[in-house]
């Protein structure tokens, strides 16, 4: 009888982990979620230029140009973050080896987000251009990509956990380092949002400040994939 007892025990801490590590839904190839992702950001990043209206005095056509540099300057920044977005959005699928049914949710969260972004940049560069609610409307862009780089490092972190949905060829070292890279980001955006919330240029200034730190490759990532191709007798990855 002791021994059934514990047979049993072990079993069901068995199946509890089993629960624990078995995705949620039928497990589907990535690929048609990053076709479909691709095109909503495609879509995202082309809205971003119809926003910017040209100017109804063609008399002082030059001067209603340059007033329009708030709007410039939303694009520019938008388009730069939903592309980095797009970038980090490959980098992680380029890891997950099949998607279940929560990491379609998040995804679609995530690109239900990022397709909002064109919103928060028009209200963005209106606000500059009138001189009113810069304050406001700097902290609801800072919240648009808040949202945003919450729901990345949730699908990722999902993703990884127990390696359930993790590519094998993924080593932990390099799923370490997309994380460390990913984490950092709502609390930059918050900082950045909160100053601007007191100073908006400054606000500003502190989210432009996180594109070219994300655009940067990740050298972890890097050093996996040269260690999988080498060990699948091809050429190193280049650095």
């Amino acid at each position: 009888m002791p021994w059934f007892r514990a047979a049993g025990s072990t079993s069901n801490a068995g199946d509890r982990e089993e629960r624990r590590s078995t995705p949620i839904g039928a497990e589907r190839d990535p690929k048609r979620v990053v076709a479909f992702s691709d095109a909503v950001i495609a879509i995202a990043v082309t809205l971003l230029v119809l926003e910017i209206r040209p100017p109804e005095d063609t008399r002082h056509l030059w001067q209603g140009l340059r007033e329009l540099w708030p709007s410039y300057a939303a694009y520019f920044l938008t388009f730069l973050l939903i592309g980095q977005m797009w970038v980090n959005h490959h980098v992680m699928f380029d890891h997950i080896r099949s998607a279940d049914r929560l990491v379609l949710l998040l995804n679609t969260l995530l690109l239900m987000q990022i397709a909002f972004l064109p919103f928060a940049s028009a209200v963005l560069a209106s606000a500059f251009e009138s001189g009113h609610g810069e304050r406001t409307a700097v902290l609801f862009y800072g919240i648009a990509y808040e949202v945003a780089a919450i729901l990345f490092n949730v699908i990722w972190e999902y993703a990884r956990r127990g390696r359930r949905l993790v590519d094998p060829a993924t080593d932990a070292a390099a799923a370490a380092a997309i994380s460390r890279r990913f984490r950092p980001a709502p609390v930059w955006i918050a900082v950045g949002t909160l100053l601007g919330a007191w100073h908006p240029v400054l606000g500003i200034a502190v989210l432009a400040a996180f594109v070219p730190f994300y655009w940067w490759p990740i050298k972890g990532e890097i050093a996996s994939i040269r260690r999988a191709r080498e060990r699948a007798g091809g050429e190193p990855a280049a650095s």
